[in-house]
């Protein structure tokens, strides 16, 4: 018989009744039914119960154990009694009589409960990770993880991609973040970068004649932490393919998330139709570039039924250029009640609070009549040509923004989706994907300065022609696919030509010194026949979360830093000694009081 055990936690069942076996693993419970101990005995694969009465050999051990203790046991496998029986696990029919014990590994008393999913304070949870871990749920997520990255490799194979390499320790690359930076001890006052992600080295690998690459790569980006992100490090599905436009993309990747998302979405709805949808349309209908279709509201600009009308606030606010009015509507909110805690919403995030009409049953009984404050304002005409637009009746509601896009979209999105969840009009137990295309090439900084929008490698549409007009009104051939509300891929056709290359990055302000210094080995593999070449790259993390249904991305990753980049378990970051500085011929420049 094996030193350790004869069979996992999860493995003896009814056929094996009668035969001696060596279990090992961890207390999970134990029990005490008056002279008879009760131990659920834990493994990565399962719990078997095993117990001890004062007739066997191990119960004076076994009286001294504790919750967490690694143990090996030895004993007869008996069947339990049918009102025993626990139909929720595999090894509910039997139980094992222990004959010997040995303590393989003593645990002190717990700082944090591993039986059952109490709620406990993250700082705790995360410097004692190890623990948390072997909380069931927990544990459950890493190994969805696990198996969703399998699942993803192989299906990357099946559809004749090859998995390839790329260097962590790099050079710095203008990603939208901020580099994690390496001292070289070998060349002082000199610095490599962790990479953002593997783009120029993906291009280069299509450069140099491969056609189908992916990679699970781990990316390093210097960033402010949030629920879906990590502030340092996460994983991502890279991919590459040559001689592709943007619908060759499309095509190769949606059978792999849509695989992955069916296997393991534990019986939820995915939904085949992934819509494409223009930057500017999202934005419009959706107030976000990452809209969770299972809402079905869309936003419409309602702005003519308000120019010149009595409702003063909005119809001054449309004198201005740039301006307009958005409604949201809201099928079945029609009560003063529901309207008024949406107003409640609104000021919440920091507006003065959203207009409204909604449509009731008249009081003397002659058929439907609009209510509220801004019905009256702009009489019946336009109040009946808004809810004829809006395909709005009895019992509906709408609610209104103005003023300049950019400045009240993220809000009214946020109000969509608070009027989807509060009215039950999201859809539940499902995925809801959608490509996000046309987006911008460039954009306007607080500054007033020009620069890019998204990847600075994407192709712009129009190719050089398109560069020498209004840069802002440029679109890149850039793709990201959101799921219920979260951007799960981001991707684009690249800039495979050096001298539309240079244009663009003077435009963001980028001389071609700096380009050439900055991505000089792309812009010299691009002088020596570079093919048309795009991809992208799905955040497995989120993924993952999507998949586990988790709200916290922390609650997927194995060993996830706090929300202030720090790893609480190992003391990172954590400060160099002064022989580490004076190899590297650093100096710490104490932080100003």
């Amino acid at each position: 018989m094996h030193a350790y055990r004869s069979h996992t936690c999860a493995e003896l069942n009814k056929a094996h009744v009668g035969e001696t076996v060596r279990l090992s693993g961890w207390v999970h419970r134990v029990r005490d039914h008056g002279g008879v101990l009760f131990i659920d005995l834990r493994d990565h694969y399962g719990i078997t119960q095993v117990l001890a009465d004062s007739d066997s050999p191990a119960f004076a051990a076994i009286e001294k154990l504790r919750a967490e203790y690694v143990i090996r046991v030895e004993g007869r496998v008996k069947a339990r009694d049918a009102s025993l029986v626990n139909p929720k696990i595999p090894t509910g029919e039997i139980e094992v009589y222990v004959t010997a014990m040995d303590v393989l590994g003593p645990a002190e008393e717990l700082p944090m409960p591993v039986f059952g999913e109490v709620d406990y304070p993250e700082e705790t949870r995360l410097t004692y990770r190890f623990l948390d871990l072997r909380r069931d749920k927990l544990h459950q997520n890493m190994m969805l993880r696990s198996n969703v990255v399998r699942s993803l490799r192989n299906r990357m194979w099946d559809q004749g991609f090859n998995e390839f390499q790329t260097p962590i320790i790099t050079a710095s690359s203008p990603e939208g973040a901020r580099d994690f930076l390496v001292p070289s001890r070998l060349h002082p006052g000199k610095f490599y970068a962790l990479p953002q992600a593997p783009q120029q080295f993906k291009q280069l690998i299509m450069v140099a004649g491969f056609d189908r690459y992916f990679q699970i790569a781990p990316c390093f980006r210097d960033e402010d932490p949030r629920a879906d992100r990590s502030p340092t490090d996460f994983y991502q599905l890279d991919v590459e393919m040559s001689f592709v436009e943007q619908e060759d993309v499309f095509a190769a990747v949606q059978p792999v998330i849509q695989g992955v998302f069916e296997e393991f979405g534990g019986g939820r709805t995915v939904h085949a139709d992934w819509p494409r949808i223009a930057y500017r349309d999202a934005l419009k209908w959706y107030g976000s570039d990452k809209p969770d279709l299972r809402n079905p509201i869309r936003m419409q600009d309602v702005s003519e039924h308000f120019r010149g009308s009595g409702f003063g606030i909005f119809a001054k606010l449309l004198e201005n250029e740039g301006t307009e009015v958005r409604a949201i509507p809201a099928p079945t909110g029609g009560s003063r009640k529901f309207c008024d805690r949406m107003n409640a919403f609104a000021q919440k995030e920091g507006l003065p609070g959203m207009g409204y009409i909604f449509w009731r049953e008249a009081e003397d009984g002659s058929g439907m009549e609009p209510a509220g404050p801004i019905a009256k304002a702009i009489g019946p005409e336009r109040t009946e040509a808004i809810r004829t637009q809006l395909g709005l009746g009895m019992g509906d509601a709408v609610f209104f923004l103005g003023g300049k896009p950019e400045a009240f979209e993220a809000v009214a999105g946020r109000a969509r989706n608070e009027i989807g969840r509060e009215l039950g009009l999201t859809e539940q137990d499902c995925f809801r994907f959608a490509w996000i295309v046309d987006f911008p090439m460039f954009e306007k900084t607080d500054e007033g300065k020009i620069d890019f929008s998204h990847n600075p490698f994407s192709m712009p549409q129009g190719g050089m022609e398109a560069l020498n007009g209004d840069p802002l009104k440029v679109l890149a051939y850039q793709y990201d696919l959101a799921c219920n509300g979260y951007e799960l891929i981001s991707g684009g056709i690249r800039n495979h030509k050096p001298e539309i290359m240079f244009k663009a990055f003077e435009i963001a302000g980028y001389p071609a010194s700096e380009v050439e210094n900055r991505f000089g080995g792309m812009v010299k593999a691009f002088r020596y026949g570079a093919p048309p070449h795009g991809g992208c790259a799905a955040g497995i993390d989120r993924m993952v979360m999507l998949l586990a249904d988790e709200q916290n991305i922390r609650e997927v990753i194995m060993f996830p830093m706090n929300q202030r980049a720090e790893d609480l378990l190992m003391g990172a970051p954590s400060e160099p000694t002064n022989e580490q500085l004076r190899e590297l011929r650093l100096r710490v420049v104490p932080k100003e009081a």
